[in-house]
């Protein structure tokens, strides 16, 4: 296919905290770029996606959620979501069908900040409205997508599942017909712009969000310090340390005798042996560091300061 018919462009995928963001860019990819744990606020940093097929290359942006939350991480969040907007070619917006079937009081207090600031913008957006899965009457969406046509009227609603993958296929052919004509940016086999440093950090904070109480992994910060192929044994060794905001949420993380810590490195390891394709020797130490979600220089050598 040439240039002159071949599509390309970048897509923001915004919205609320804990709509299903990461699960719908890993689910149109076919594989997992970016991690999904039942906690909001997972996804820091803009994560990019491609999906690349003969005739179209979508470059996905997946942004932290859009909160109302304090603090300078906070803010350095919302500001990636932001310089993703700037981006796009395509807004997609995404929600969870079943909270605001739920709570239909919830969506002024949500997303009437992003419809005013969007409302004058002429770019295609594609609101997804997921987790459809969650109710069997798709009946009671109707009062729903009646609201969202009135609050973005040029928008095309699209409901979906992420995670039963219902809908996906539709969902993609929407959003290439609606990309700009041009060449692929990224190799065909390149599925993401992240390095396979930031990948591992982000596996292992995955497992410390599954594992860890409510209030811990908000303050916990990864960092892979070491990387080797080892050539001899055929492995990559991994260092990364694992920094908390208290001491007591390094006694957390470590567990009774170790266990906790161990449990995580187990299953951090067998997703980054996928990752990697080969063997992998993976050692983590916990270190304290108080008050890092407000430590600018820190933020800023963990990449999490938006540029």
């Amino acid at each position: 296919m040439t240039d002159q018919h071949h599509r390309c462009g970048r897509v923001a995928l915004m919205g609320p905290p804990n709509a299903g963001k990461s699960t719908l860019l890993n689910a149109l990819l076919g594989q997992k770029v970016t991690i999904v744990t039942p906690k909001p606020q997972t996804t820091r940093n803009q994560i990019v996606g491609i999906l690349t097929d003969p005739g179209s290359q979508i470059i996905f942006m997946d942004t932290p959620g859009l909160t109302q939350l304090r603090g300078r991480l906070s803010k350095t969040m919302l500001q990636a979501v932001w310089q993703s907007l700037g981006q796009a070619d395509v807004i997609m917006p995404v929600l969870d069908a079943h909270l605001y079937i739920r709570h239909p009081e919830f969506l002024e207090r949500d997303l009437a900040p992003v419809a005013q600031a969007l409302a004058s913008d002429t770019r295609p957006m594609i609101v997804v409205v997921n987790k459809v899965d969650l109710f069997a009457d798709k009946s009671r969406m109707l009062p729903l997508l009646t609201t969202l046509h009135e609050m973005w009227p040029g928008a095309e609603i699209f409901p979906a599942s992420a995670l039963l993958r219902d809908g996906l296929p539709e969902l993609a052919a929407l959003v290439r017909s609606r990309l700009p004509q041009g060449p692929a940016e990224f190799p065909e086999d390149q599925i993401s712009t992240a390095p396979l440093r930031f990948m591992a950090a982000e596996i292992i904070r995955e497992k410390l969000f599954l594992h860890l109480r409510q209030e811990v992994p908000y303050a916990v910060a990864v960092d892979v310090e070491n990387w080797e192929e080892d050539a001899e044994r055929g492995q990559t060794l991994i260092q990364a340390v694992i920094y908390v905001a208290r001491p007591m949420h390094k006694a957390m993380v470590i567990g009774r005798a170790g266990a906790g810590i161990k449990e995580i490195g187990t299953e951090a390891r067998k997703d980054i042996i996928e990752l990697v394709g080969g063997k992998v020797h993976l050692e983590l130490w916990v270190k304290v560091r108080e008050h890092w979600t407000e430590d600018v220089a820190f933020l800023r050598d963990m990449g999490l300061m938006a540029e």
